[in-house]
C-alpha cells in the first residue's frame, strides 16, 4: 500500500506521522566525515598500548581475571555504555551487528587491533548526526500535541530502540522533556528575579537567557555533535581501553600520558582550582566529593552529586561543557590563584535539571589548616536531665599525612593531630567523645590505623588482601589514649580509611556508629603503574591491587559499615555509594583476625536505637526533615517524569523550597547564619545516652560489690 501522511496519521497519530515525515527529511542529511585515524596517529604505539594492557591487566588486578570471552562480553557492554548510557543513539540492530564480534574482543586486544573502536565510533557519530538533524527538523516544525504526558527518563536498562519508528517516537518525548526543562528553568529564573519570591542567594542568572527554549535545546544537540567531530583518536581509544579495565571494577582505568600528567597535578595540588573530585555522568561533570580544605568545600554551596554543565571565567560568558571530555572541563576550571570561576550547576536534588544555579568560587589552594583535625568541647543535656555533660567533638575531614614538613618541624599528620586534640580535651575534662568522619573520603592507611588505636588496646585494626595473601595490620601502640564513651559519626561519603576506623571500633564494640544507613563501601586499593617502565609515552594503568577487610572478617567493599543508629541525610536517598557503580567488586569475607571485644563500653544497639527514636518522635524538626527526605527519595527513584508544564513547574518550586529549608548537610547555616546540624545534635544525644548508661552500669556494679562485702 502506498503510504501517505493521512494513513500515517491514522496508524501512529499526529506524533507518529510527524516523526515519519521528519525521518524522510533526516535520511537526506549528509553523514559526518568518517572517523578514521589522522595522519599523525601513531598506530604502532597504540598497538603496543593494547598489547601491554592485555598482558598486564590480568596479571596486576586483585581478582586475577581470566582474559576470556566472558570478560570480552562485559567489555563490549561497557564500551556502549560509555558512549550511549541512556540508549538514545544506537539502534538494536547496531548492537546486534557488533555483538557478533564481542566474544573475540580480548583476543583482538592481545593482537593490538584497535580498529573496532574506530568502527563503533564512526557509527556513533553517524547516529548522533542523524539525531541532531531530527531534532532540528522537529523543533522547527513544532512538536505535536498528542504526545504522552510522561516520560521514562532513566533508560540505563531500557532496551535499545528496535527500529527507526520507535527511535523517532523516543526522540519526540526526549525533545518535549528538554523543552519543558528549559521552560521551567526560565520560569524559575523570572520568579527569582522578584526579591519577594522565595529563592536562594545565587539569584536569577540563567545561561543563554536570550535564546528561545527551542534554540537552547538545539544548541545542546549541536554542541554534542561538534564535540564528537573534534574528538581525537585518544578520546576514542580511552573509551575502548577503559571498557576493558572497567569491566573488572569501576576504579581501574587506563591513563594516557596527558591524563597521567593531570593525575600528577591533582596529587601535587600544583595548580589552583576549586578542590572537587569530578566524574562524568550523562555528558555532565558530576561532583563525586569535595576536597576538605578546598575552595568549594569552604564556600559550601557546591554539593556532591551536583552536575556542572557550564564554566565561566569571572564575568565572562559561560562555556557550555556538556559532553566535553572530563580533562578539558577540569582544565577550564583550573586557573591562577585568586581568580574567580563561575559554575553553572544542576543540583543533585533535581534530576530534571530545571533548577539551574550559578556558583562563583575563588580559585585557591587546599589549605592544610582547613583539612586538619579540629576539636571543641560542648555542653549537652539530655531531655530528662537539667545538668549538661561536657562532650568533646573531634572533626576529621581527611586522613592527611603531609610528609613534606619544612625546617625542624615534624611533618603534619592526622594521627598526631587527633592525639594532641584528644589529650588536650581530656586534660580540660570531658564526659564523652564524638569522632566526626562525615564526608571524609579516606587518605593515609597508617594514620587510620593509628587513630583507631587511640581508642583501643593492642590488637589488629584491619586486614588487607592482595593477590598473594591476607595480612593483618595491628595497632602500633598498645596504650589507649581515651577510654571513655565514644560515638563515630559517618555518612555516605565516609569512605576507605574512614570505614577502616569505623569498622574496627564497631567490631571491638568500642564505639557506637551513627549516621546514614551505610558508608560509601570503597574497600579497595588502587596502584598507578606504567604500562611499560621503558616507554612512558604508552601511559599508565591505575589498577585495583588490594582490598580491606574488617577484623571480624567481612569486607568493607560495597556494603560499607552499617551504623548502629541510622540518622539519614540527603546523601542517603541519592545514588551515592559503591553499590551504584558499574561492575563494583562484590563483598567477600576472609577468616576473622584474633581479637577480643570490649564488654561494657557501649549499650546494645537496639537500646540506643530505641532511645534515639523515642527522642526524635518528640521533636517536630525530625518529622519535617523526614518528610523532606521522603519526598527527595521519591523523586530520585521515580522512573518517569511528567511532561506537563504546570506539574513540572510545581515540582521545581517544591524542590527549591526543600533545598532552601533543609538542614541536610553538616554545617549548613540557618537563616541567622548559625550552624544548623540536626544529625550532629542527635548524635551527641546518643553519646550522652552512652555516658548515662555507663554511669548506671558503674553504679550497679558498685552496689553489687557493696552488697557482697556486706555479707
Amino acid at each position: 500500500m502506498r503510504r501517505t501522511a493521512t494513513t500515517d496519521r491514522r496508524r501512529y497519530g499526529a506524533a507518529g506521522a510527524l516523526a515519519l515525515a521528519l525521518a524522510a527529511t533526516v535520511a537526506l542529511a549528509e553523514p559526518p566525515p568518517a572517523a578514521r585515524p589522522s595522519a599523525d596517529f601513531d598506530a604502532a604505539a597504540q598497538k603496543r598500548v593494547a598489547q601491554s594492557l592485555a598482558a598486564r591487566l590480568p596479571h596486576l588486578h586483585l581478582l586475577r581475571p581470566a582474559f576470556d570471552a566472558e570478560l570480552a562480553e562485559r567489555a563490549f557492554d561497557r564500551l556502549f555504555d560509555l558512549l550511549d548510557r541512556q540508549r538514545y543513539f544506537f539502534l538494536a540492530e547496531d548492537i546486534a551487528a557488533f555483538r557478533e564480534e564481542a566474544s573475540e574482543l580480548t583476543a583482538v586486544l592481545r593482537r593490538g587491533d584497535v580498529s573496532l573502536a574506530f568502527r563503533v565510533f564512526e557509527l556513533f557519530r553517524e547516529r548522533v548526526a542523524d539525531r541532531t538533524a531530527f531534532a532540528e527538523a522537529a523543533l522547527e516544525a513544532g512538536l505535536p500535541d498528542d504526545l504522552p504526558e510522561d516520560f521514562a527518563w532513566r533508560r540505563e536498562k531500557a532496551p535499545w530502540p528496535a527500529d527507526r519508528e520507535e527511535w523517532d517516537a523516543l526522540w519526540m518525548l526526549r525533545l518535549k522533556n528538554e523543552l519543558l526543562t528549559r521552560r521551567v528553568a526560565v520560569a524559575l529564573a523570572a520568579e527569582e528575579a522578584d526579591p519577594d519570591a522565595p529563592g536562594e542567594e545565587n539569584g536569577p542568572d540563567l545561561m543563554d537567557a536570550h535564546l528561545t527554549p527551542e534554540a537552547f535545546v538545539l544548541n545542546r544537540h549541536r554542541q554534542f555533535q561538534i564535540v564528537l567531530d573534534d574528538s581525537d583518536e585518544q578520546w576514542i581509544l580511552d573509551r575502548f581501553f577503559n571498557a576493558f579495565t572497567q569491566a573488572l571494577d569501576p576504579h581501574s582505568e587506563y591513563l594516557s600520558p596527558a591524563r597521567v600528567e593531570d593525575f600528577d597535578i591533582n596529587m601535587r595540588l600544583s595548580l589552583f582550582g576549586i578542590g572537587a573530585l569530578l566524574s562524568t555522568e550523562d555528558g555532565a561533570a558530576r561532583v563525586v566529593r569535595l576536597i576538605p580544605g578546598g575552595p568549594a568545600e569552604r564556600d559550601g554551596r557546591l554539593q556532591p552529586g551536583d552536575r556542572i554543565v557550564a564554566v565561566a571565567q569571572d564575568d565572562g560568558e559561560p562555556v557550555d561543557v556538556l559532553h566535553w571530555p572530563l580533562y578539558r572541563i577540569v582544565r577550564l576550571i583550573r586557573g591562577e590563584r585568586g581568580t574567580r570561576v563561575v559554575l553553572t550547576v544542576w543540583p543533585a536534588s533535581d534530576p530534571s535539571g530545571a533548577t539551574e544555579r550559578r556558583i562563583a568560587i575563588e580559585r585557591d589552594e587546599v589549605r592544610l589548616e582547613e583539612r586538619a583535625a579540629r576539636a571543641e568541647r560542648r555542653p549537652v543535656a539530655r531531655p530528662d536531665e537539667e545538668t549538661p555533660r561536657t562532650l568533646g567533638i573531634v572533626t576529621l575531614p581527611d586522613f592527611y599525612a603531609d610528609f613534606r614538613g619544612g625546617g625542624d618541624e615534624p611533618p603534619r599528620r592526622s594521627a598526631r593531630d587527633v592525639r594532641e586534640r584528644l589529650e588536650a580535651m581530656i586534660a580540660e575534662g570531658i564526659d564523652g567523645v564524638l569522632l566526626d568522619l562525615r564526608n571524609n573520603g579516606g587518605g593515609s592507611l597508617n594514620d587510620a590505623v593509628e587513630i583507631a588505636g587511640l581508642f583501643l588496646d593492642a590488637g589488629p585494626i584491619v586486614q588487607v588482601r592482595d593477590r598473594r595473601r591476607v595480612h593483618v595490620i595491628n595497632d602500633p601502640d598498645p596504650a589507649r589514649v581515651y577510654e571513655g564513651p565514644l560515638v563515630v559519626l559517618v555518612n555516605r561519603l565516609s569512605a576507605s580509611a574512614s570505614e577502616i576506623v569505623a569498622a574496627a571500633l564497631q567490631d571491638y564494640r568500642r564505639a557506637a556508629i551513627v549516621g546514614d544507613s551505610k558508608t560509601h563501601g570503597k574497600g579497595t586499593v588502587q596502584t598507578l603503574v606504567p604500562l611499560d617502565p621503558r616507554a612512558p609515552e604508552l601511559g599508565s594503568l591505575k589498577v585495583t591491587t588490594a582490598a580491606f577487610y574488617r577484623v571480624a572478617g567481612g569486607s568493607t567493599q560495597k556494603r560499607g559499615v552499617a551504623p548502629d543508629v541510622v540518622l539519614r541525610s540527603a546523601l542517603d536517598v541519592m545514588e551515592i555509594g559503591e553499590e551504584f557503580l558499574p561492575h563494583a567488586i562484590e563483598w567477600t569475607v576472609v577468616p576473622p583476625a584474633f581479637y577480643a571485644t570490649m564488654e561494657g563500653d557501649v549499650p546494645p544497639p537496639d537500646l540506643l536505637r530505641e532511645w534515639s527514636l523515642a527522642r526524635r518522635a518528640q521533636d517536630p524538626r525530625f518529622a519535617e526533615r523526614e518528610t523532606a527526605l521522603d519526598e527527595l527519595e521519591r523523586r530520585q527513584k521515580a522512573e518517569r517524569m511528567p511532561l506537563d508544564f504546570e506539574r513540572r513547574l510545581a515540582q521545581a518550586r517544591q524542590e527549591r523550597e526543600l533545598r532552601a529549608a533543609r538542614p541536610m548537610q553538616p554545617g549548613d547555616p540557618d537563616e541567622n547564619g548559625k550552624e544548623d546540624d540536626l544529625v550532629l545534635e542527635e548524635a551527641l544525644q546518643v553519646l550522652a545516652d552512652i555516658v548515662a548508661w555507663r554511669e548506671a552500669q558503674a553504679e550497679a556494679e558498685a552496689v553489687a560489690v557493696g552488697l557482697g562485702e556486706g555479707r
